[in-house]
């Protein structure tokens, strides 16, 4: 087993080793990563932040040697807080995009290094420690507000509906699983929706009983969720109302807090 950091902007995560097969995740810029399976082609990887696993392709990360990975973990790590920026590797000068909520690990001085290469960085950035808060959760999510739907997907350009909880959450100093069924077993419960605040999620279930799709609280009967593009709808104790069709498109399951 090898240790690896993702060095391309937005890395799929897929769920066969097959370049049409379904996108299942995906890993930003700095993130680093354990390479359980290789093969010339493919990897089979776990993602550090969440253990989430899925095939990659191996051209989109560089293995790190253990002393690197030490270093990464034991120096404060930060997150792009820009809804879009670049790095600039100092040997070509080509600039590498960053989607919000890419790793800048070892950031000092603008600069960050990673195996051995040296980045400039000139955007605005927040620590992975940063004091959790329901204003902070309100804010990040706003970001996203009608970004495309994408199964898989994890930044403004394309997301789905835990991928958007699981970086705003993350941007915000809290850290989720991936998966909305995963991040219902996180929290503590909130037994009515007139008990909730702001920044709480909110939990829907499908026909079997499987909770499929979670959302962001915000306040007077508002909840923002991907559904076809992060959207603000209303919610009650059924579950979420579309504002525009007129009609209730998810069944509620239960309410979490984080905080």
């Amino acid at each position: 087993m090898a240790f690896a950091i993702c060095t391309v902007g937005i890395m799929p995560i897929r769920a066969a080793s097959d370049d049409r097969s379904e996108m299942v995740s995906q890993m930003l810029f700095g993130e680093v990563l354990e390479v359980l399976e290789q093969s010339s082609n493919w990897a089979y990887i776990r993602v550090n932040y969440d253990r989430y696993e899925g095939w990659v392709d191996p051209k989109q990360f560089t293995i790190i040697d253990d002393e690197e990975k030490d270093r990464i973990n034991a120096n404060p790590l930060f997150y792009t807080s820009d809804l879009l920026q670049v790095v600039v590797p100092e040997n070509s000068k080509q600039m590498i995009p960053l989607a919000i909520g890419s790793s800048l690990p070892n950031l000092m001085d603008n600069k960050i290094t990673l195996a051995g290469m040296e980045y400039q960085f000139e955007g605005n950035a927040v620590p992975s420690d940063i004091e959790a808060s329901r204003k902070l959760i309100i804010e990040n999510s706003m970001v996203y507000l009608n970004a495309p739907y994408l199964w898989g997907g994890k930044t403004p350009f394309g997301v789905d509906c835990s991928g958007l909880t699981q970086t705003v959450y993350k941007l915000s100093g809290i850290k989720l699983s991936r998966d909305a069924s995963m991040q219902a077993k996180q929290g503590e419960i909130i037994s009515f929706i007139t008990d909730a605040l702001i920044g709480d999620l909110a939990f829907f279930d499908n026909d079997d009983g499987n909770i499929t799709h979670v959302g962001i609280l915000l306040g007077d009967n508002k909840i923002l969720h991907a559904s076809g593009k992060v959207r603000i709808d209303a919610i009650d104790h059924q579950g979420i109302f579309n504002i525009d069709t007129n009609k209730y498109t998810h069944k509620l399951r239960l309410i979490k807090s984080y905080l």
